[in-house]
């Protein structure tokens, strides 16, 4: 009798599914930052086209950022600057994301989400955060040894000090945030690694100021712009939240490249399947 209750177009159990589907994002999201590659095709799977599904993913996802801004206040202590500097190019590039996901033909969306999809999956496979942390390991332990302190960052550097292509890109993926933003924490991750301008845990930290802002302001103009669907949204942020919430100590028992395997085939999967839908 309750699958027949319908709550703004949706039936119970296909809220409950989306609520299931968040958990899984959530959890893998956590796990390796890929929440996208569940949460998504869960919206799409309910019948919600493509830019309506991407924009209530990202409302249903914005509560993430809040907790791992909260969470990272430690590493940010004494970058004020820097961090205001990122969240607004996180805010800006939110809103033109936002703007080119909303003003362009819907059809260019549905095409170019299977490469972004393709490029998240990638990502996950590359697993720059996972060679970052064991390359600054290493380089502790070296140092360590050798009683020496230069051979990777340990504070970081002032803005001033930053290549001009670093800027570049983190705008780049700003606006990449608002227009879709699968794996877009792990490309700032990669960028600002390259940029070499602290170690692990402090960049760690500024990344998320970039997904936060851009979420947020991507979130907003797609509320103003009456396209959310709120219930499949409002489900999916409870799921999302629930699955962060208990990933931690599940994963602590999986092992890591379990996981991203098994990231990676959905991904690829997900590809050829969208693709499939778009291009044929």
């Amino acid at each position: 009798m309750g699958a027949g209750i319908a709550i703004g177009g949706f039936t119970i159990v296909t809220l409950l599914l989306i609520f299931l589907a968040g958990i899984g994002a959530g959890f893998v999201g956590y796990a390796v930052g890929a929440s996208s590659l569940i949460s998504y095709p869960a919206l799409l799977a309910c019948g919600i086209p493509p830019v309506l599904a991407n924009a209530s993913n990202t409302v249903g996802v914005v509560g993430t950022g809040f907790g791992g801004v909260l969470g990272a206040r430690v590493e940010l202590k004494g970058q004020g600057r820097r961090a205001a500097t990122y969240i607004a190019i996180g805010v800006c590039g939110g809103i033109l994301g936002a703007v080119l996901l909303l003003e362009l033909n819907p059809k260019v969306f549905e095409f170019a989400v299977p490469p972004l999809i393709l490029l998240s999956t990638l990502l996950i496979a590359l697993n720059p955060r996972g060679r970052m942390e064991a390359r600054q390991a290493a380089h502790a332990v070296l140092a360590q040894r050798d009683g020496t302190s230069n051979l990777a960052p340990t504070v970081t550097q002032p803005m001033s000090k930053d290549p001009w292509w670093l800027w570049v890109c983190v705008s780049l993926c700003g606006v990449y945030s608002g227009y879709f933003g699968a794996g877009a924490g792990t490309l700032v991750l990669a960028v600002l690694d390259l940029g070499r301008i602290g170690p692990f845990h402090h960049i760690n930290a500024l990344k998320t100021l970039v997904g936060f802002g851009a979420n947020v302001s991507a979130s907003v103009l797609f509320i103003c712009k009456g396209v959310v669907v709120w219930p499949a949204a409002i489900a999916m942020c409870l799921g999302c939240f629930l699955g962060s919430f208990v990933a931690p100590p599940i994963t602590r028992r999986i092992p890591a490249r379990i996981m991203r395997i098994l990231a990676v085939i959905g991904g690829v999967i997900l590809t050829i399947d969208l693709a499939v839908k778009a291009y044929f």
